[in-house]
C-alpha cells in the first residue's frame, strides 16, 4: 500500500494546447469581458457599435469553426448562444444595456464567420485532395 497516499502531479509541459483552439477561447472571453464589463471600459471605435457587434462576432464564429471542424452543429450552438447570452446577461449590469438590434448584429456576424470558417476549412480540404492525387 506505499502507492496509495501519491498525489498524481500535472505535467502541464506535456499539454498541448492547439493556436487556433486558444485563439477563439481567447476571443470570446475577451468578447464577454468588453461585453459585460461597466460601458466607460468599452473600447471606442469610429465605427457604428452595431458594425463592431458584427464584426466581433463574426470573427469568434471564423475562429471556432475553424478550430473546432468536426462539431459543426455545436460550434454553432456555442457561438450564437453566447451571442444572445451575453445580450441578455447585459441585463443584469447596471451601466449596460440589452437590445434586439444588438443581438441581431451579433447573430448575423457570428453566422457569417461560422459559415466562413466552414468553407474555408472545406476549400482547403479540396485542395489538399487535390494536391495529393496529382
Amino acid at each position: 500500500m506505499a502507492g496509495c497516499n501519491t498525489v498524481q502531479k500535472w505535467d502541464l509541459a506535456a499539454v498541448k494546447v492547439k493556436p487556433r483552439h486558444l485563439a477563439a477561447w481567447l476571443l470570446l472571453a475577451a468578447t464577454a469581458f468588453v461585453t459585460l464589463a461597466p460601458a466607460s471600459w468599452r473600447p471606442v471605435t469610429a465605427m457604428p457599435a452595431q458594425v463592431e457587434r458584427f464584426i466581433t462576432f463574426a470573427l469568434i464564429g471564423l475562429a471556432f469553426g475553424i478550430a473546432y471542424p468536426r462539431r459543426p452543429w455545436l460550434v454553432a450552438l456555442m457561438v450564437l448562444g453566447a451571442a444572445v447570452a451575453f445580450e441578455a446577461m447585459q441585463l443584469l449590469v447596471e451601466t449596460r444595456h440589452a437590445g434586439l438590434r444588438d443581438v441581431i448584429a451579433k447573430l448575423a456576424g457570428g453566422g457569417l464567420g461560422l459559415l466562413a470558417g466552414w468553407v474555408i476549412l472545406r476549400i482547403r480540404r479540396h485542395d489538399s485532395a487535390a494536391d495529393g492525387s496529382g
